[in-house]
């Protein structure tokens, strides 16, 4: 059954009922900025990306200023294995080297930062493409990845980046001229070096910097799991370290889980990690009480 056809079987006291009752969220959540990541099966199933493009844009018609951050490692790995290149990852960091980072940089600022920009403007948005170099925005040096396991190893990833510092100034430029930014997580260092940064963690400085009313993290699970497959709704800092010290939480999930905590803990109201297979997850967690993940508690 398509979109179309569910809302046909709606009744218009229904569709009244419905809109009313997000009228609270509207109200709240007007004039405020929303980062959202998107990744996951959201960003490659066609049904999937239709509803995150129409949702964005429709926060964005009632009053509410998305920013989009994007990832892009299937597409990635894609791309290398064109090339004959595998791709090598320690403790959910891309190793990227310069062959690596030139392939990230045309496929994240390329073809994947511009189908996004694409599908939100046929959607009926204003999306505009931009990554960490345009308007000086993300100031990055090389990660300093200490070795998990043997605290006085520090790992060498290549081009991975920390960042250093965002100027959301062209961010917010755009904002003001009802645009939506689309921002590809790569930065650039004092000798104009570029870097590959965890999409995660860009989105939750990006929300600190921005004084966000939310930090959207759309994810391939229901949220963050326990061992038992069980969905954990909260999160406080120490319940997530228990997680880590007994690796539930572990690989990818931890510079998503790190990003979220320091983004709540820096006062980004509230931060979701949402299950993006859900058709229109992020509509329903701005604008309902209905939630399709973990909220992350800064205690």
């Amino acid at each position: 059954m398509t979109d179309t056809t569910a809302a046909a079987t709606v009744s218009p006291h229904d569709q009244a009922q419905i809109l009313a009752q997000a009228m609270p969220y509207i109200r709240k959540f007007h004039g405020k900025t929303l980062v959202i990541k998107y990744g996951g099966n959201a960003m490659t199933d066609p049904a999937l990306q239709q509803a995150f493009a129409e949702d964005v844009v429709l926060l964005k018609l009632v009053g509410m200023n998305p920013v989009v951050v994007h990832g892009g490692g299937p597409q990635i790995e894609n791309a290398l294995t064109r090339l004959g290149k595998k791709g090598e990852f320690v403790q959910g960091m891309r190793v990227t080297d310069a062959e690596t980072m030139e392939v990230v940089e045309w496929v994240l600022g390329g073809e994947v930062q511009q189908d996004i920009v694409g599908m939100i403007n046929r959607a009926g948005g204003k999306a505009v493409g931009l990554t960490g170099r345009d308007g000086a925005m993300i100031r990055a040096q090389k990660l300093r990845l200490i070795d998990a396991q043997d605290p006085s190893k520090e790992l060498d990833v290549g081009q991975v980046g920390d960042i250093l510092s965002i100027d959301p100034s062209i961010l917010k430029a755009l904002q003001d001229d009802a645009f939506i930014p689309v921002v590809s997580p790569i930065g650039f260092g004092e000798n104009n070096e570029s870097y590959n940064i965890n999409a995660d963690v860009v989105a939750a400085k990006l929300a600190t910097v921005l004084q966000a009313e939310k930090l959207l993290m759309l994810t391939n699970i229901r949220g963050v799991l326990d061992k038992e497959g069980n969905l954990l709704t909260e999160l406080t800092p120490n319940r997530i370290d228990e997680l880590c010290a007994d690796g539930t939480i572990s690989g990818g999930m931890i510079p998503k889980i790190a990003g979220a905590l320091d983004a709540a803990k820096s006062g980004v109201n509230a931060v979701h990690i949402i299950d993006g297979r859900v058709p229109h997850a992020m509509l329903l967690e701005v604008l309902s009480e209905q939630a399709f993940g973990t909220m992350i508690k800064s205690r």
